[in-house]
């Protein structure tokens, strides 16, 4: 297996819907979900080259949401890290069902301590 791809599955649930999620009014899956799912994906990608007490955050995520799922289907999303510079890592990322491609993007994370991190967001409600 390739150390720079990561391949996950998911199954379309009633709450990733366009109509649950307020994206939409077709009982598809929503183009949000579809970006979690991709985020999702890279993320795990990237930890696993992480230290202890590290994570990554999203910074930038482009998609091209191209056909529709329905509820039940199953996604499988691809993850490929093409790029590390220093605490950035860039991604390209596809997502199919059983019918073909549904989705395509690109995708960049930065790796931050996730302790001060989070105590910096948190600094923002002062």
């Amino acid at each position: 297996m390739n150390p720079n791809e990561l391949i996950k599955k998911f199954t379309v649930g009633p709450s990733q819907l366009a109509t649950a999620m307020g994206s939409g009014s077709v009982e598809v899956l929503a183009t949000p979900a579809v970006a979690a799912m991709m985020e999702n994906t890279a993320a795990a990608l990237a930890q696993a080259c992480l230290e202890d007490g590290l994570t990554t955050v999203g910074t930038r995520l482009a998609l091209n949401h191209k056909a529709a799922s329905p509820v039940g289907a199953e996604i499988t999303v691809r993850a490929v890290l093409e790029a590390r510079e220093g605490r950035v890592f860039r991604f390209t990322l596809t997502a199919s069902d059983n019918a073909g491609e549904i989705a395509d993007g690109v995708h960049e994370r930065v790796s931050v301590k996730q302790a001060s991190f989070a105590e910096k967001a948190k600094a923002r409600l002062a």
